[in-house]
Parts: structure tokens; sequence; C-alpha cells
């Protein structure tokens, strides 16, 4: 199979572009669930033969450092559980084991971590990654997820870091600076987010540039 007929939904602007000059169907979901959901219809339309959910995560397991780099088997909303696609795993380069949550919303702290890692056993939990194993069981198309551990488990996020995204994926600099008005505490935990952040994109990208060719 082409890359270009492999659709993948992430939630950044910046992923998408790089994304698209390795030669994949893209689209930007923004980080929320409902723009996760219209990106994977979207690339189905336009002839994505399969999914995959790309892009940052927030680490649940203990000792998953920042720029981890994860396959899961399979995604995990509510009480439903969506396998991952076995060759489609395989060509990311194999199944890394745990599940990966799907959330509503972002998990900001190591207290509500440490509870959805008890209750589901998850290594990571991120926003879009339910919404896209949905269309795809539904259409009855192959899916999988390519996730980076963008914040670890022991770590609250602080208050500017949450809703950062527009709908089209772009970092909400407003926002953040009006954040940062309000709690200029937040300025150091800011920095760590940020240096954590790009450690997971680069481990994407060297993981990216590494793909074979896709045989379905």
């Amino acid at each position: 199979m082409e890359r270009a007929k492999i659709g993948i939904v992430t939630g950044l602007r910046a992923e998408a572009d790089w994304l698209a000059r390795s030669g994949f169907m893209v689209r930007v979901g923004g980080g929320t669930p409902l723009g996760a959901e219209a990106a994977a219809r979207a690339l189905l339309a336009g002839g994505a033969q399969v999914l995959i959910s790309f892009g940052l995560a927030g680490g649940l397991a203990p000792g998953i450092a920042p720029g981890t780099v994860l396959i899961p088997s399979s995604v995990l909303e509510g009480r439903i559980i969506y396998p991952c696609d076995y060759k489609l795993m395989e060509f990311l380069g194999g199944s890394t084991g745990a599940p990966i949550l799907a959330a509503p919303k972002v998990v900001a702290t190591a207290r509500e971590k440490t509870i959805l890692r008890a209750r589901t056993g998850a290594a990571a939990v991120d926003l879009e990654s339910g919404a896209v194993a949905r269309v795809a069981q539904s259409r009855e198309i192959a899916f999988a997820v390519l996730r980076a551990v963008a914040d670890p488990a022991d770590r609250d996020l602080p208050s500017a870091a949450i809703d950062a995204l527009d709908e089209q994926g772009r970092v909400r600099l407003g926002h953040i600076l009006r954040s940062l008005l309000r709690e200029p505490g937040q300025i150091a935990g800011l920095i760590k987010v940020g240096r954590d952040a790009n450690a997971a994109k680069t481990a994407l990208q060297s993981h990216l540039a590494r793909l074979p060719a896709f045989s379905a």
C-alpha cells in the first residue's frame, strides 16, 4: 500500500506539515475528540484505506519518560476496547504492549493519572485515538496508534498548557500569555512542558523516518 493511502490524524498543525512531507494523507484534529472524528471521516472520504492516530500523549504508567514512543495494542474508551491492527502495528515498529486510554478532556494532574492507571492498566492517555478507532471500526478498516509521551505520570500540567490548541492545531499564544499573567508561578512548569513536548516530537520524527513501506 502506498503511503498516500495511509490516513493519519494528528493534533498539531506542525506535525501535519512534516507528516505530509513524508508522503502520508494527513488531517488535523486539533487535539479534541470531535476534531479527530471529523478528521478521520475526511481522510476516509479522501480515499484513505487505513487510519493512524498520531501525536503526543500523557503518561499514565510510572517511569515512562518524555520522548518514549508508544504503539499500543488497543484503545480503551469507557468500557469499549478497540484492538489495533497487527500488520499496521508491525509497520509502525511493533506493539509496545499496553493499551492507550481515550479521554474526553486533558488529564492534568498526577493524582488523576494514578487513578486512571489503576482503573485501566493503560500506559498513556490522549484525546484523539478513541475517535479514530471508533470511525475505523464503523467502516471496518484497520487502524493503529503511534504516540510519544510528552508529560510523565508524576507531573501536574500547568493551567496554561490546558486547551492550548485552536481547532486548526495551532498553539493559542494569547491563551497561554493570559494564563501566565494570572499565574506567573506557572513559568517553570511550562518550560518543562515545552522541553518534554520537544523530546516527544523529536522521537516521533526519528521514528517516522525509519518506517518502511507498508504492505497491507
